[in-house]
């Protein structure tokens, strides 16, 4: 085996390769619950690809024999329903760990310099994930998929002199069709997991080039002992590779109750609509995107302006990319920073989860003045954060992490 490894590595950095980003890349010995969710994201990711490889097996990606193709998967092809429901539990699972990778990111400052591109790359990938989500959702060709990127990209139109064009090319087609439908599967398939896995990597090279972040803000690299290492860092393997180990399996404990006790989530993972063929004569009852989509949808209802509310919707994702250089504040942890911020993330968090509930409602007065008033307070966010966070009085931050 010695031998075999010695090969490779005079034509290929493998052990290299290995002792950088796993036996001598030393993280933070404090890493807490919030850590999970970086490695979660990367094994869903996997999931959804090799689910999505035996799905492509027998999905048609014709207008007139996507759905029955669907169909067929479910009923036909042998535990087929089980790799469609594999597929879109890990969807929404996707979304949850990145949620909260995300939030994990925002309580400890870990877009802080010099983390910054990190954030950003993880920005590209959500953002390269909602894209990937939405070519994903028109496949089954349901009544929601149908009517659902209808809506969506009708919201390009809204562009002035560009969007008519423009929705013209994305459609493919004056109306949704099999254009459409084939051009989406192209970009679902193909482009968008090439996208994607880029991006994670460059994620990933860009974290172990600079270090971790944890849950005190500190940098480990400035107390080295004799030999160079970080006496506040453990070796990531084995001490983390087992511990994420434990996470899987808490993971895949909830993702099999949901997948097989709750696949379709009460109409909320897979809305009842979408089993039903879709229909250009007949519009559902309530249109509304997934609920991962929910609280930027419920910016875009808020705004009586059509092209106000698409740009909205586009400022509430882009400011997040700008954190770095919203938030000002020379302290990274929550656990230092003072009761603004902690109050004024709070709000935001509530803010993000009711939009997201307030997008899946009818539309009334109310629901319309609760959107604003909370779009309002989600926006909110970042203006208090550029004011407060340049003097903010802050807690002494510790020179080594506490445990």
């Amino acid at each position: 085996m010695g031998k075999l490894i010695g090969w490779i590595d005079d034509r290929f950095p493998l052990m290299k390769m290995w002792n950088e980003h796993l036996a001598e890349y030393y993280a933070p010995k404090n890493f807490n619950f919030w850590y999970f969710f970086g490695s979660l994201a990367l094994l869903v990711l996997v999931i959804q690809i090799i689910s999505g490889i035996f799905l492509v097996m027998h999905y048609k990606p014709d207008a007139e024999l996507a759905f029955a193709s669907v169909e067929y998967i479910m009923r036909d092809v042998p535990y087929g329903w089980l790799i469609r429901y594999i597929h879109s539990t890990g969807a929404t699972a996707f979304f949850v760990v990145v949620y909260l990778h995300m939030l994990r990111g925002l309580m400890y400052g870990s877009y802080k310099k010099p983390r910054e591109l990190i954030w950003l790359f993880g920005m590209f990938i959500y953002l390269a994930l909602m894209a990937e989500a939405f070519m994903g959702y028109l496949l089954p060709w349901g009544q929601m998929s149908y009517w659902g990127a209808q809506v969506i990209i009708s919201l390009f139109g809204a562009i002035p002199v560009i969007g008519d064009d423009l929705t013209l090319w994305i459609r493919g087609d004056f109306v949704i069709s099999d254009a459409t439908l084939n051009r989406f599967f192209s970009l679902h398939v193909i482009a968008l997991p090439l996208v994607l896995i880029f991006l994670v990597v460059a994620h990933i090279l860009a974290l172990h080039e600079v270090g971790s972040n944890n849950p005190d803000g500190v940098d480990i690299k400035k107390n080295k002992d004799e030999n160079g290492i970080p006496l506040d860092g453990i070796p990531f393997h084995p001490y983390y590779t087992v511990k994420d180990i434990v996470g899987v399996v808490v993971f895949l404990f909830f993702f099999a109750t949901v997948m097989f006790f709750f696949p379709d989530g009460g109409g909320y993972l897979l809305e009842h609509a979408n089993f039903v063929a879709s229909d250009p004569l007949k519009t559902p009852e309530h249109i509304a995107p997934v609920w991962y989509f929910t609280p930027f949808y419920a910016i875009l209802r808020a705004v009586p302006d059509k092209l106000l509310g698409v740009g909205a919707m586009g400022a509430a994702i882009v400011l997040l990319f700008f954190m770095p250089w919203i938030d000002r504040c020379k302290v990274r942890s929550i656990r230092y920073r003072s009761n603004i911020y902690k109050i004024n993330l709070a709000v935001f968090i509530v803010s993000f989860v009711v939009l997201g509930w307030l997008a899946m409602q009818h539309v009334t007065a109310t629901i319309t003045l609760l959107s604003q008033v909370f779009s309002l307070l989600y926006f909110g966010f970042f203006v208090v954060l550029f004011i407060t966070s340049k003097n903010e009085e802050t807690k002494p931050v510790p020179d080594r992490v506490t445990t």
